[in-house]
């Protein structure tokens, strides 16, 4: 891990060595991936969601989303038809939709896991740690649970009074449980500080993460941060180069946010220290309804296509797409 100083951390995100950053997040990803990019696919089952998080398009007080939850079924489709494509982790996400039962979560997980040798994560919000434990003894493979800031005054202000404390230690449960875990923030949150991205990003290496993602804030229209100003896409990609330095070993994704930006958005993040693509493989029907911010799952193509774009993606800059299913190199690789 390099050992960087708050201040040196800080001239790093003002944008005081771009170029010195960028290459050495670079060789850095180069030295232990190699030219592999890690290619995962996203079920976003369901767009229901019990929560008021101001920054979201899908919390429960925005009437103007068509809200939709797939069946077991067509879950499991979407999953093979990604599989078959040649991705080789499935990732299962939805906003906190309770409706789904710890059994026919199980059902999903072995339905996926039994027709294809894939990798499973999921991504399912606040549910409780013996219901993750059961999913990880029923083949779950990972978990994705964003903090989206590790400032536990502004959580509860962009949550809605809810309790940082309390997803940090589910986080933690899930690590104990024997989950490869991912966690995140988002970059650019309203009146967020440098400083304050300073701490995200120690709190954040401090942890042990085997994924880290960050991604630049987009105000959605129909939520109470509708007039607040975007992130800034440079900073979201100065937040994601210092964290390859500082977690060489983690997963770190080129995350659709940037896409958002600029076309070339997930192309320039591969370039500066990530090494994940997730296209999303959510039925064309629903995809534009998984709408978390303005842009997301904007092109409408099928489940091949999708995966099949990503693919083109990553060879385009010369990179190549990994057989495998991606699993953690942090945990062997602990300094």
């Amino acid at each position: 891990m390099a050992v960087l100083g708050r201040d040196e951390i800080i001239n790093y995100l003002n944008g005081g060595n771009d170029d010195g950053l960028y290459s050495a997040a670079d060789s850095l990803r180069e030295e232990n991936f190699g030219r592999e990019v890690y290619l995962r696919a996203i079920v976003e089952f369901s767009n229901v969601c019990n929560k008021k998080c101001n920054y979201c398009g899908l919390r429960a007080a925005n009437s103007k989303v068509s809200r939709y939850r797939m069946d077991v079924a067509d879950i499991i489709e979407s999953a093979n038809l990604a599989a078959e494509a040649g991705a080789r982790t499935i990732v299962l996400q939805s906003g906190d939709d309770f409706s789904y039962s710890p059994d026919r979560i199980e059902e999903i997980i072995s339905g996926i896991k039994g027709a294809h040798d894939v990798a499973v994560t999921l991504s399912l919000g606040d549910r409780s740690a013996a219901e993750y434990e059961h999913w990880f003894k029923c083949g779950a493979d990972r978990c994705l649970l964003k903090l989206e800031t590790t400032n536990p005054d502004i959580y509860g202000k962009i949550r809605c009074g809810e309790d940082f404390h309390k997803r940090l230690e589910l986080l933690r449960s899930l690590q104990d449980i024997g989950y490869e875990v991912g966690s995140g923030i988002i970059v650019g949150l309203p009146d967020y500080t440098v400083e304050q991205l300073v701490d995200d990003l120690l709190f954040l290496s401090d942890l042990g993460l085997d994924m880290i993602a960050a991604g630049p804030f987009i105000p959605h229209p129909d939520t109470p941060f509708s007039s607040a100003a975007a992130g800034d896409i440079d900073l979201s990609f100065r937040f994601t180069a210092l964290a390859r330095l500082l977690n060489p070993f983690s997963n770190i994704p080129a995350t659709s946010a940037l896409d958002s930006f600029d076309p070339e958005g997930r192309e320039k993040g591969l370039q500066r220290g990530c090494n994940v693509i997730m296209p999303s493989v959510t039925p064309v029907s629903k995809r534009g309804n998984y709408n978390i911010y303005p842009g997301k799952n904007a092109v409408s193509v099928d489940v091949a296509d999708s995966v099949s774009r990503a693919e083109e993606l990553i060879c385009a800059l010369d990179f190549v797409v990994s057989a495998s299913k991606g699993s953690s190199r942090r945990m062997n690789n602990v300094e």
